[in-house]
């Protein structure tokens, strides 16, 4: 087994820390504060190819892995939750085109999407069915040649802000979740709207919103895969959106580790550098016990995807470990910056909120155990 990354990997994670430190880190707080949404920074990361990473030339990609864009996501955590989350998000949908789109769906939508032109999103919660994915309740009838979509769609990730969506809709509720399926739809497509812009405890400068579709027509070629298929569609979906999601975690707990060093090095107390405490080394060690734990398995089930071998459960298991140590991490980190550690002035307080929506979205906590559980017992 080895543990070593490529030459390869080693550039990206170069090439990435130096754009974090060039275009991130200066506006992170600012944008957090402001709930701005980085456009700019997201046609940046295109730009520089980082939004190309996993996909062929023939598409405007980069080539590269999975455990790059791992790496990618967890350096821009570690100082934007929100950056982090908005391009984990975009490549969910990036994935599922070319997994499972036609050939002209591709050529479409891959080049814009892999450039950073057209960001995307992926709308499958609705106001009764989030974890049970089951009780989706909006419909898309084909008349003629388009569909015909009607429903409404909550917390979408880069909601207001795509050009793109990924829709999960019912083309035939007697089947269960065999009758649903998925459809591309563009943001300018009439009777296709934005709700409410939720206002968010974390990844503030990240857009979560309401999408309503109120006879949204769109040609039959949408269909993304085959009809029916959308809840198999769903599913790839969020076991590679929960390795993103596991990077995120993972980049929040090591930036946090990092500011949490840094402080404690220069703050003093009774004469000493508080590092120098042996109580306080030892919150140090559970924090980076965690930390290294999650590290592997967040690499586990990168490299598990890019060797074509089942990862489901692995997934789950990063994302439920990286999510809850993400948390643990920042409240210590916070605790250990004492007073400072409650003030904005700090990137702690924000790294403890960001760190909350990681065990939240892409499947709770408790919904990651019912996924293990399945994957054992089966």
């Amino acid at each position: 087994m080895k543990f070593d990354f490529t030459r390869e990997h080693l550039m990206v994670r170069q090439a990435i820390k130096e754009f974090v430190d060039n275009e991130i880190s200066p506006i992170s707080a600012d944008i957090d504060k402001t709930q701005r949404f980085p456009r700019e920074i997201f046609e940046k990361l295109g730009k520089f190819g980082f939004c190309a990473i996993g996909f062929p030339k023939e598409y405007d990609g980069a080539e590269g892995d999975e455990i790059s864009k791992t790496i990618v996501l967890e350096e821009i955590a570690k100082k934007s939750g929100s950056i982090s989350a908005i391009l984990s998000v975009h490549y969910l949908p990036v994935n599922l085109i070319f997994k499972f789109g036609t050939e002209a769906q591709r050529k479409k939508y891959l080049p814009k999407m892999v450039r950073g032109q057209w960001l995307g999103a992926f709308a499958l919660t609705e106001p009764n069915a989030g974890s049970d994915a089951s009780n989706v309740q909006t419909t898309a009838v084909l008349y003629e040649d388009e569909y015909i979509l009607n429903g409404t769609k909550c917390f979408i990730t880069n909601g207001g802000e795509a050009d793109v969506y990924v829709i999960l809709a019912m083309t035939d509720k007697s089947k269960g979740t065999r009758g649903m399926s998925a459809f591309l739809v563009e943001k300018d497509t009439p009777g296709f709207t934005i709700g409410k812009i939720e206002d968010k405890m974390g990844i503030r400068a990240s857009s979560t919103a309401e999408l309503i579709l109120e006879n949204v027509k769109i040609p039959k070629e949408n269909l993304l895969g085959k009809i029916g298929e959308g809840f198999k569609i769903a599913m790839v979906g969020l076991d590679g959106g929960r390795i993103g999601i596991s990077a995120q975690s993972l980049g929040i707990a090591e930036g946090a580790m990092e500011e949490t060093i840094k402080y404690l090095k220069e703050r003093a107390q009774f004469g000493k550098p508080l590092i120098k405490f042996q109580g306080l080394q030892w919150y140090l060690a559970e924090m980076e016990a965690k930390i290294d734990a999650s590290r592997l398995l967040v690499y586990k089930v990168s490299y598990l995807k890019d060797s074509g071998k089942p990862f489901t459960k692995e997934a789950a298991v990063a994302k439920l470990f990286a999510s809850e140590t993400a948390m643990f991490v920042t409240h210590k980190a916070v605790q250990l910056h004492g007073g400072y550690g409650f003030m904005t002035d700090y990137p702690l307080e924000r790294m403890m909120r960001d760190a909350k929506i990681t065990e939240i979205y892409e499947g709770t906590s408790e919904v990651m155990k019912i996924v293990i559980a399945s994957q054992i017992i089966k």
